[in-house]
């Protein structure tokens, strides 16, 4: 079945960043002048899924709106002789087909992808943490969907990290997969572990926010028992999903940015700021202008 579907859970409560998350989600800073969360959406729409799934929860009604028309802004930008900002402005309204679901009480990664499951039903699906910004020519989980198109199976974008960085993901043990499209890049998962010690690692391959799966998670999530503050979290979910089907890791492709930590939202800004036709050049003279 073709992916017409991306969950993006986006109601968490963004506490690192305190407190300019107090009164404003965490997805609606910018990188720039584009707030977190529309990199995600722009991801899934030039991955061809047609449809996103907000998971939110309270104080998040900015996102809603950014998604919408503001047809006061437009007609005061129009008045303005502003044309092309009005346009761009109108056309993050129609990037996709939104839909919203509350999580009421933020309890995990795996319950807020339970709340979408009356909007996604029993098709296969994609999943999109926004925190995770992933560039390259071919989008991640365009590259992601190739996989999945081609074995049938749940996949999972993964990513070599230093060895002392493991304990600040999820880790998988995997066995390669002798594959001629995308040698070298492509393992049957075993197992996972969230947030091994070094010691305890299996591997460096980590787990990041990214993912397609198949209607079974449905089912292999509602049978996690919560754990510490009540919470399901999608690994308890993947690890006995992976036990009745199997379920594949994929390295991706393409320069990654942690936007949910504060160096790396930092470091997203400068790079993405040095890309960018219209500041580049004046960026990089400012930079070059320091006495670091």
């Amino acid at each position: 079945m073709r992916i017409r579907k991306a969950v993006l859970p986006v109601a968490g409560l963004g506490t690192r960043f305190l407190p300019a998350t107090k009164a404003q989600p965490k997805e609606m800073m910018p990188i720039v002048d584009k707030p977190l969360v529309q990199y995600g959406v722009e991801e899934v729409a030039a991955s061809g899924i047609p449809m996103v799934v907000f998971v939110t929860g309270r104080g998040k009604q900015a996102i809603e709106n950014h998604f919408d028309v503001s047809a006061e802004l437009e007609q005061e930008l129009a008045g303005r002789g502003k044309e092309e900002l009005r346009r761009q402005l109108r056309s993050i309204s129609h990037l996709l087909r939104f839909a919203y679901v509350r999580q009421q009480i933020p309890k995990g990664l795996g319950d807020a992808i339970l709340t979408a499951r009356n909007l996604v039903e029993d098709e296969p699906f994609a999943v999109l943490l926004s925190d995770d910004i992933i560039v390259n020519e071919v989008p991640c989980l365009k590259q992601m969907i190739a996989i999945y198109e081609r074995f049938g199976h749940s996949v999972i974008a993964i990513q070599r990290v230093p060895a002392k960085a493991v304990s600040s993901y999820g880790i998988i043990r995997g066995r390669l997969v002798q594959d001629a499209e995308c040698p070298g890049r492509l393992y049957r998962i075993e197992d996972m572990i969230e947030k091994p010690t070094p010691e305890e690692a299996p591997s460096n391959l980590a787990v990041i926010g990214r993912y397609i799966l198949t209607p079974s998670i449905w089912k292999a999530l509602s049978s996690v028992v919560p754990g510490a503050g009540g919470e399901i979290q999608l690994t308890d979910g993947l690890r006995r999903l992976l036990a009745k089907e199997p379920v594949y890791g994929y390295v991706f492709e393409g320069k990654r940015y942690d936007a949910g930590d504060k160096l790396g939202f930092l470091q997203a800004t400068v790079e993405i700021a040095l890309q960018r036709p219209d500041l580049g050049k004046a960026f990089r003279k400012y930079l070059r202008s320091l006495q670091l």
